[in-house]
């Protein structure tokens, strides 16, 4: 199911599938999902304007808690 639901589809690559899944992991507080799918994201050419601009949803979604993770996210991108 992890490769269907980021495989590039027709209108969303799979850089921006894995920045999606990552503001779902961020406004659910999962960590482990949270490096899972950044690293995707990061092979499959995101950018760190692209993360950020995906935890800004995440943290308009998520509220208070989602700034934590938000930035749990930004620097497992740049540690990879």
């Amino acid at each position: 199911m992890s490769k269907a639901a980021t495989a590039p589809g027709s209108t969303f690559d799979a850089a921006q599938r894995e920045l999606m899944a990552v503001a779902i992991a961020v406004s659910q507080g999962c960590e482990d999902c949270i490096v899972y799918h950044v690293a995707g994201a990061k092979r499959h050419g995101a950018t760190e304007q692209g993360l950020i601009e995906a935890l800004e949803v995440a943290v308009e979604m998520g509220g208070g808690p989602s700034v934590m993770y938000g930035a749990k996210a930004l620097e497992a991108f740049k540690a990879l």
